[in-house]
């Protein structure tokens, strides 16, 4: 017999190690980094100093003096909250603690403007919203555009822009472009356009959302969107196409909503794809004027 079995000492270990409870291993909390404890600096100065949305907060060097850190750790911090949406920073004039985020249901059938809510708690009020007019022009639609509406060659439509309010500032940017053969003569009811579309369209051509689909994406502000929603350099948003068609499967809207991507939340609800659009949107939904 060996004087050292290999395979029984095995065993013998293999035995204590399973009938051996294993040591808890210590939770040993994290460090916060210095951005981190920056962040919870202006909670604490947010709330002690009652700061309520759209106040001004102290400036980057004001904080990194309260705080006793650098201004490299103070902008960490307020890049964190910003991209969390508590708080906006204009450039030139300072860092302003963030109103809740809006929700759009953009899915949902029905005016945009009804799909609107105040992010947070139902006691939330509502927020107040509004339209206005930015133009309504007569033109010959790009190439991807007529082949979305199903158009011939020398169809003309309408490009309708507005301007959605939400509490008296300018928050959407929304373009609608809408083939002049389904809605002739829109051109008669401008007043009625800083109402509801949707309802004007049904109620004077018979045309009823009864199908969208929708492409959304992130991207930077263009020069205009920024000069229309008051935004500052370097923005992003969110871009949003979608095609309306009416009860009978006709194309009658191509729609484009532009939303300050720190602003909004979006809701959306699954359903069943009918495949309008046929393929990712591509970029040239644009509107050429004859006059």
């Amino acid at each position: 017999m060996p004087l050292f079995d290999v395979s029984r000492s095995r065993d013998k270990r293999q035995d204590a190690r399973e009938h051996t409870p294993l040591a808890p291993v210590p939770d040993i909390p994290r460090k916060r980094l210095r951005y981190e404890e920056m962040i919870a600096f202006i909670e604490r100065l947010v709330a002690e100093s009652n700061l309520v949305p759209g106040d001004l907060l102290p400036t980057q060097a004001e904080l990194a003096e309260a705080a006793g850190v650098s201004l490299i750790t103070v902008r960490r911090a307020l890049e964190e909250l910003e991209r969390a949406g508590r708080v906006r920073r204009h450039q030139g004039v300072g860092t302003f603690l963030a109103r809740p985020r809006i929700v759009s249901a953009p899915g949902r059938a029905g005016g945009l403007l009804g799909t609107l809510r105040q992010a947070g708690d139902d006691t939330e009020p509502s927020p107040r919203i509004g339209t206005r007019l930015l133009s309504l022009r007569r033109g010959v639609p790009s190439a991807s555009l007529r082949g979305v509406l199903e158009l011939g060659d020398g169809a003309e439509v309408w490009e309708i822009k507005r301007q959605r309010l939400v509490n008296g500032e300018p928050k959407i940017l929304e373009t609608a472009v809408i083939p002049v053969a389904l809605a002739p003569s829109l051109d008669r009811f401008t007043d009625d356009l800083t109402g509801s579309l949707y309802e004007l369209l049904l109620r004077q051509y018979g045309l009823e959302d009864e199908a969208e689909e929708q492409y959304l994406e992130v991207t930077a502000a263009d020069d205009e969107e920024r000069r229309l929603l008051r935004l500052p350099s370097k923005s992003q948003v969110v871009r949003l196409r979608g095609l309306s068609t009416d009860q009978r499967g006709v194309p009658f809207d191509c729609f484009t909503q532009v939303y300050p991507a720190l602003e909004f939340g979006f809701y959306i609800s699954g359903g069943t794809s009918r495949g309008l659009f046929g393929k990712p949107v591509q970029e040239g939904w644009n509107v050429t004027y004859d006059r």
